[in-house]
């Protein structure tokens, strides 16, 4: 089945922050994330999930393990298991990502204070 923001279930998390699940099973997660500027997520980190970040539009910072890592459009970045991680967007403009998590990352993250 062809799947889209337009179609796929959609949720919102933090500060007004929207994400689509377009793949949803236990081994494997495909979410389309999009954060409004000047947002960030929570610094956590997942028992078993491996991650990788994909920049689609706008740009990002990824914290990793206490590293900066600014992303800009068509730039990824993997996040191994048991990693502490946080996505903050410092810009004023939107900025929209893909999380592909193996296996799924839900029900493992774990909060983690800086």
């Amino acid at each position: 089945m062809k799947i889209s923001k337009n179609n796929a279930e959609h949720y919102i998390w933090g500060d007004q922050c929207d994400g689509w699940r377009l793949v949803k099973n236990n081994d494997l997660s495909i979410i389309h994330e999009r954060m409004p500027g000047n947002t960030h997520e929570v610094r956590h980190y997942h028992h078993h999930a491996r991650q990788f970040f994909f920049i689609l539009s706008g740009t990002a910072v990824l914290e990793v393990d206490g590293e900066r890592i600014q992303l800009g459009s068509q730039e990824g970045c993997e996040v191994p298991p048991m990693v502490p991680h946080q996505m903050f967007n410092e810009t004023n403009q939107d900025v929209e990502f893909l999380v592909i998590s193996q296996p799924a990352s839900r029900g493992n993250r774990v909060l983690t204070e800086k």
